[in-house]
């Protein structure tokens, strides 16, 4: 019950947020289309993305979150002014590296976006240019964002879990600003206004992170680095954590580069606007349950409640496998009504939409995958143990690399999505089977009746909502009002075939709601 309430204020307001994120993608593409100028931007703000997810939001909070809980729930120790004190040490040697890097890439632009691209299909010099211009704006939202992510470590350490995933709302609030405000005829000028947007966005989504820290009586000294044993520990926690924690982020980036190498134009987009919408699950649930289970977990197991743990883990993979199963089965059998629906219009035409749907389809063959690692890293992170995760992630990424090449070009753009559904499940595969050998998870009874029980429901509300599907089609297109009623009429529908199908199969009871009614009363 605690595991779903502490989710359900992390899930609310990343609801929230992912809702302005569909906006803000519906409006990018009515001003920007799928063309050149939006992969242009995507690709620019991969880079910055990138390296947040694996530095920062990744990596860090990985190896922090369990040493602060431990310096924090020490009985020996001074509690929270000991875990302030090692999140100033943190800090110390976090800011200047940011800053070094970010000066570095400042100035490695152009090879590393050539990297990323593997020269963009041939583009121009002038072309190229402008992609490497996107680029050099929004790599400040690297350190920004980075230090949004060190004091959202020590807010969730503190349960106080919506403060941070309040964030993302200013990014998107304040890209839709952008688009709103300053969208120009000329869509190379509209991307350009929304890479600025993003810088801002990052100060201020430091600026509410730095005034809630304050507000709940926390404040970082900034002082001299210092390399002292917790420092030293920390680091050596970091660099494998990026990669294990960077996987999904890694595969996309891969994924990114080869078909803006090998693909048509608009290529890029059709997969980027497929993965804010399979992004929408993946937040909502995985990054939910990951940011809940991993300090839970560790305070934990530093109490030598290792039975409770387990439990703990237990219920995350339950409540992943209920949410996720009926999410992939929508996205792949419902992908061109919600296309049309949330995209359709301006500049992306009816076609953009069905290759789009495509790339959906191929991404939502790991989405539970994708969540689930998010369920059992926190198993691996709160043991102190980053290493594990990173050699399956190595794995996982030659994987990836491999299936993008077999499948990229009998595939076309549904290629890439699918190698990466693919090798996140290896990935899964590999992280599940290691901790179930070490004694560390043992999948119990209630998980084991229900989880079979789950995917036939999902597979009932598929075949419905597949024989429906025709009767949404002609609201998807029309006017917002209509598009927005026909989304909401047929997640609704969705939802009510799943729930009747998960009593039906007995996944679960009357009395099981009953029950945690009572609990929350």
């Amino acid at each position: 019950m605690n595991l779903a309430k502490a989710l359900g204020s992390v899930g609310g307001l990343t609801l929230a947020s992912r809702i302005l994120g569909l906006v803000r993608d519906s409006l990018f593409a009515r001003f920007v289309g799928a063309g050149f100028a939006s992969d242009a931007f995507l690709i620019a703000f991969r880079l910055p993305n990138m390296f947040r997810a694996l530095f920062a939001e990744g990596a860090f909070s990985a190896a922090f979150i369990p040493m602060f809980n431990r310096k924090v729930g020490d009985k020996n120790g001074r509690g929270l002014p000991d875990g302030i004190a090692f999140a100033e040490d943190a800090l110390s040697v976090l800011l200047p590296t940011l800053i070094l890097m970010t000066v570095i890439f400042e100035i490695a632009a152009w090879p590393m976006t050539w990297l990323l691209t593997f020269g963009f299909n041939g583009a121009s010099a002038e072309r190229f240019d402008y992609v490497v211009h996107l680029s050099r704006i929004m790599l400040p939202y690297l350190p920004l964002i980075s230090l949004v992510s060190l004091l959202g470590g020590i807010l969730n350490s503190l349960h106080k879990f919506w403060i941070n995933a309040a964030a993302p709302i200013l990014l998107n609030a304040t890209l839709i600003a952008a688009l709103l405000l300053f969208h120009e005829h000329q869509p190379l000028l509209t991307a350009r206004n929304q890479a600025i947007a993003v810088t801002i966005s990052g100060a201020l989504q430091l600026g509410w992170l730095i005034w809630a820290c304050r507000a709940s009586g926390v404040k970082l000294r900034l002082k001299r680095p210092q390399l002292n044993p917790d420092v030293k520990k920390l680091m050596s926690l970091i660099w494998p954590a990026a990669a294990g924690a960077g996987a999904v982020q890694i595969n996309l980036v891969v994924s990114t580069a080869l078909a803006a190498a090998l693909l048509p134009a608009g290529s890029v987009s059709y997969i980027y606007f497929a993965d804010r919408l399979n992004q929408l699950p993946l937040g909502l649930i995985g990054i939910g349950l990951g940011t809940v289970l991993l300090p839970t977990i560790s305070r934990q197991l530093g109490r030598g409640e290792d039975a409770e743990a387990m439990t703990t883990q237990n219920r995350g993979m339950e409540l992943a496998l209920f949410l996720t199963l009926p999410a992939t089965v929508a996205l792949i059998v419902c992908g061109v009504p919600i296309v049309g629906a949330l995209f359709q219009h301006g500049k992306f035409a009816l076609e953009d939409s069905v290759l789009t749907a495509q790339a959906l389809a191929a991404f939502s063959i790991g989405l539970p995958s994708y969540i689930l690692v998010k369920v059992l890293t926190p198993g691996y992170y709160a043991r102190s143990d980053t290493r594990t995760p990173v050699r399956y992630a190595t794995m996982s990424m030659v994987v990836n690399l491999v299936l993008n090449l077999a499948f990229i070009k009998p595939l076309g753009h549904m290629g890439p999505p699918l190698a990466t559904a693919i090798a996140s499940t290896v990935n899964v595969a590999m992280l599940y089977r290691t901790l179930v050998r070490r004694g560390h998870f043992t999948p119990d009874a209630r998980l084991r009746r229900r989880t079979w029980r789950l995917l036939v429901a999902a597979l009932i509300m598929g075949v419905v909502m597949f024989f429906l599907n025709d009767l949404f089609q002609p609201f998807v297109t029309g006017t917002s009002i209509q598009r927005w009623g026909a989304m909401l009429v047929l997640v609704t529908t969705g939802g009510v075939v799943y729930a009747i199908a998960t009593l039906l199969t007995g996944a679960f009871r009357l009395g099981d709601i009953s029950t945690l009614l009572r609990r929350s009363r």
